[in-house]
């Protein structure tokens, strides 16, 4: 991505990247470039959560390379991505809504606080957290139906900790009994706490970002100016950070400050919300599709992890989901 602006925080003695904001970007490009590199995320780390939906409906706990390594003994290589085609026809409409709406909402929230008189980085952090926020709530719209249907098909197998009763051919098949048997609205089944994980779990996600960014920037600031210092003391005045005093990263380092604290925030966010994420997935896969009897309630499924493996039961899954 090509950063068009940049500010300087003269008590860092650093150039950072501006945030890119709606009117900046190129609306074609970003959203096919955008939808791609998602799509490509997904195919890549689709059976880390297969593996992770299997541990979270698992009767006792079992570690992440056990459950990987026992659906490859039992069900092949190929059931590391059963309901894939699913969850991807799914990612593309759902990453755009989300996209999109991150994106209107941070540049409208952040230029609004900044006009409050709230100190800048205080407002980017609150402007990133409602933007996570309501980008979170309109992609449930598209996703909370597809993540129905790709679960049913992840937890689906021959090995015996796979307890769905009903069988699927593929995501239409499963997209059709599941309309059959509990109607339209079993495909919005936990869309409540699909909401309750996802919104939440994007506002930390991002505020976590944007002051993660911040202190990594100063991290490496303060190991600039330390290595200046340590050269100024020895009688060498050149300077990798310029006659002024002034760093200027280029692409290489910028992508390596957003990965490290996109890697932060991530495990900030898995650590807080990986309760309601274990709930919101057992609402939407053991849910008793036969003779159209109802699902559990969230608070028969909380009592029920607790009655498996304690609290820590709520946590199952949480190595593969960071």
């Amino acid at each position: 991505m090509n950063i068009r602006a940049a500010e300087e925080e003269s008590a860092q003695e650093i150039h950072i990247p501006a945030d890119i904001d709606w009117e900046m970007l190129d609306k074609s490009k970003f959203f096919f470039l955008g939808a791609a590199l998602f799509s490509g995320v997904s195919a890549t780390l689709y059976p880390v959560v297969l593996v992770k939906t299997r541990q979270q409906v698992a009767q006792a706990q079992i570690s992440g390379i056990r459950t990987a390594f026992s659906i490859v003994k039992h069900e092949g290589l190929r059931a590391l991505y059963r309901g894939f085609g699913t969850s991807l026809m799914g990612t593309i409409p759902a990453r755009a809504l989300y996209m999109a709406a991150l994106e209107v909402t941070k540049s409208n929230v952040g230029s609004a606080t900044v006009n409050f008189g709230i100190p800048e980085p205080t407002a980017s952090a609150i402007a990133n957290a409602v933007a996570g926020l309501s980008a979170a709530m309109a992609a449930q719209l598209v996703w909370t139906p597809v993540d129905v249907v790709s679960q049913r098909l992840m937890v689906q197998g021959t090995h015996p900790s796979c307890s769905s009763p009903c069988r699927y051919v593929n995501g239409i098949d499963a997209f059709r009994k599941i309309v059959k048997t509990d109607g339209p609205k079993g495909l919005y089944r936990g869309f409540g706490i699909s909401i309750l994980t996802y919104a939440p779990s994007n506002a930390v996600w991002w505020a976590s970002y944007s002051v993660a960014q911040r202190l990594v920037w100063g991290g490496i600031a303060c190991y600039f100016r330390k290595k200046d210092d340590e050269s100024n003391d020895n009688g060498n005045s050149s300077s990798s950070s310029n006659n002024n005093n002034t760093i200027r990263p280029d692409s290489k380092m910028v992508m390596a400050v957003q990965g490290v604290s996109a890697a932060m925030a991530g495990g900030v966010s898995a650590l807080i919300t990986m309760p309601l994420d274990t709930i919101k997935t057992r609402l939407q896969v053991l849910d008793g599709e036969e003779n159209g009897r109802r699902g559990p309630t969230i608070g028969q499924t909380v009592r029920n992890l607790i009655k498996e493996g304690g609290w820590l039961a709520c946590y199952r899954g949480l190595g593969p989901r960071w």
